[in-house]
């Protein structure tokens, strides 16, 4: 047994404490609740910080940076991350099921990443390994709670928050460093507290097939190489989202934009390199990317599981805002892969010719196609969707264009200056969100709403 895998058993131990706290919360005064839950993990970073610099022990908790500054900052870290988890249980209303699950995903998936990398050391795999080992930790820390507190388990609820809560941290992983887990933990956390303050009706055979459907796709992009690891995880995190919260139709959209997007990418990549703007990594898009193009989607999709209960909107208005807001990254990638291949680009804030690849330049082609992209979504939405009309429709091409030239426009004046090309893509699809459900309300009207 390696050493990472030793100190990932150990974490995993200190990670069990977490069953501790529900009988703490159940069985005294919210005051006392709140002095003694947080008492076992504070106790472990005093330790940590304070009594343990050598030896065998620090030698097992021990992380790399930890050696050369002679403290066990890893564990301690955790363990306070742990804690103010704790007190949100027991202080501000976080369901014990959700703190636990929490504590006992991250600190188990770890050791099961860590065990798949001794047996083949395969980044994908080691992510497979953290995700299933993780949901499963997770899903028993819930179910452990509810029999701690003597309460009913929606297996389905449990099944859907332990598998997103797995996702997102094999994402934040990917994308952040080791030590950076305190942070996973916390943003897991406060991502399942939301899932679960929401009203919403989860069915097992839905999980089990958005997760067998989100998957499978997520595999399929990787193997075509048009999703880095890190873009596969978000992508197949984004999928379960739309499926279990939204629905087919939803699901229909983002993943038409992941498909016809990541092969657009593909689209004359020798040439596009050429010119120099092909997208990094053989075309594969990363994490940033997909975020930067369906945060707003995720959003509008958290919104309408909400409504009208607590945002006091129709749900509708969510639809039409996240369309719009997948209709605009389908143009606007179509528009930038697809044009960026012809000559006499013009910048959109003055028509002057510029190079190829030049920020907010634009192409009469690539024009066409980023329309085409619209109607493509506005096409699927009318189709799978009973509230969006020949009108509604028209609502969903015109955010789509809108949010093409909101990001051609951001291109030519602030992108490299104040923003990235991440951000310029998260500002576009957040107008043609915000454009989108604007003019449901004008135009559609009470037609759709």
């Amino acid at each position: 047994m390696t050493h990472t895998v030793r100190r990932a058993g150990a974490f995993a131990l200190v990670g069990t404490l977490a069953l501790a706290v529900p009988p703490i919360a159940s069985n005294t005064s919210r005051a006392l609740a709140t002095v003694a839950a947080p008492g076992p993990f504070l106790l472990v970073a005093a330790i940590a910080l304070y009594v343990v610099d050598e030896g065998p022990l620090f030698e097992l908790f021990a992380r790399p940076g930890d050696r050369r500054d002679g403290r066990l900052y890893g564990l301690a870290g955790f363990a306070l991350a742990a804690a103010a988890l704790s007190l949100l249980a027991v202080r501000f209303a976080m369901p014990l099921p959700v703190f636990v699950g929490t504590v006992l995903l991250l600190s188990w998936g770890n050791l099961g990443g860590h065990l798949v990398r001794t047996v083949r050391d395969e980044p994908v795999l080691a992510t497979a390994g953290f995700v299933v080992s993780g949901a499963i930790a997770g899903s028993v820390g819930q179910y452990a709670t509810a029999l701690l507190v003597d309460a009913a388990v929606d297996w389905p609820l449990v099944a859907f928050l332990s598998a997103s809560g797995a996702l997102l941290g094999a994402l934040l992983r990917a994308v952040l460093f080791e030590r950076d887990d305190p942070l996973v933990m916390i943003s897991i956390g406060l991502l399942l507290w939301l899932f679960a303050d929401l009203p919403l009706s989860v069915h097992t055979s839905g999980v089990a097939v958005a997760l067998a459907v989100a998957v499978l796709l997520g595999a399929l992009a990787y193997a075509l190489e048009t999703a880095s690891l890190p873009g596969m995880i978000t992508g197949v995190f984004l999928c379960l989202q739309t499926i279990v919260l939204g629905d087919v139709g939803w699901f229909l959209l983002l993943v038409t934009f992941f498909g016809v997007g990541g092969l657009s990418t593909k689209f004359r990549y020798e040439e596009k390199q050429a010119r120099g703007i092909a997208e990094e990594n053989d075309g594969a898009r990363g994490s940033g990317n997909v975020l930067a193009n369906s945060l707003v989607g995720l959003f509008a999709l958290l919104g309408w599981s909400a409504s009208p209960t607590l945002t006091g909107l129709q749900p509708e208005l969510f639809l039409f805002a996240f369309a719009g807001s997948i209709s605009a990254a389908m143009s606007d990638t179509l528009s930038s892969e697809i044009g960026g291949v012809f000559d006499n680009p013009r910048l959109i804030t003055t028509f002057q010719r510029v190079e190829p690849g030049t920020d907010g330049a634009v192409t009469w082609q690539g024009e066409v196609a980023g329309f085409a992209g619209a109607v493509l979504i506005a096409a699927i939405s009318l189709g799978v969707f009973e509230t969006v009309g020949a009108l509604g429709a028209g609502v969903v091409v015109f955010g789509g264009v809108v949010g093409m030239t909101v990001d051609s426009l951001l291109g030519a004046t602030v992108e490299g200056v104040f923003l990235e090309n991440e951000g310029v893509n998260f500002f576009a699809t957040l107008a043609a969100g915000v454009a989108a459900g604007l003019a449901a309300v004008a135009v559609v009207g009470s037609v759709a709403l």
